[in-house]
């Protein structure tokens, strides 16, 4: 099995490193939110969606803002009052980076999910 959000990630992530400001990764539902999370959260320039041979591609803009992005395996429940110590643990400081949850609410980062009051799964981080 291809975990299609952590080789999306891992090529977002190493395009950075390498200073380019345009990749190409694998359409689906979970990466097109992640990615709209991004860019909300100006860590993205932008991306497009591109159909190529029935296949279905983002073209991502990045803006060079990522020092470290990845998924968080395996995908860890938090309990609505343990944001804080899950925080602690994949960003580098308070108030830098996200933490990208999978909620009963649809997909978030963990400071909404903390301002709803709800609980949820560890999907991924960034800052």
């Amino acid at each position: 099995m291809t975990d299609h959000l952590a080789d999306a990630l891992n090529t977002i992530k190493t395009h950075e490193y390498a200073g380019q400001m345009k990749c190409r990764i694998r359409a689906t539902k979970l990466t097109g939110e992640v990615l709209k999370l991004l860019k909300s959260h100006n860590y993205l320039k932008g991306y497009d969606e591109v159909t190529e041979k029935s296949t279905v591609y983002y073209d991502v803009e990045l803006d060079g803002r990522i020092n470290d992005c990845g998924v968080i395996k395996p995908r860890y429940p938090v309990k609505r009052q343990d944001w804080a110590k899950k925080e602690e643990r994949f960003i580098p400081g308070v108030g830098v980076g996200l933490l990208i949850v999978s909620t009963s609410q649809g997909i978030m980062t963990n400071v909404e999910a903390e301002d709803k009051r709800i609980g949820g799964r560890l999907v991924a981080y960034v800052y």
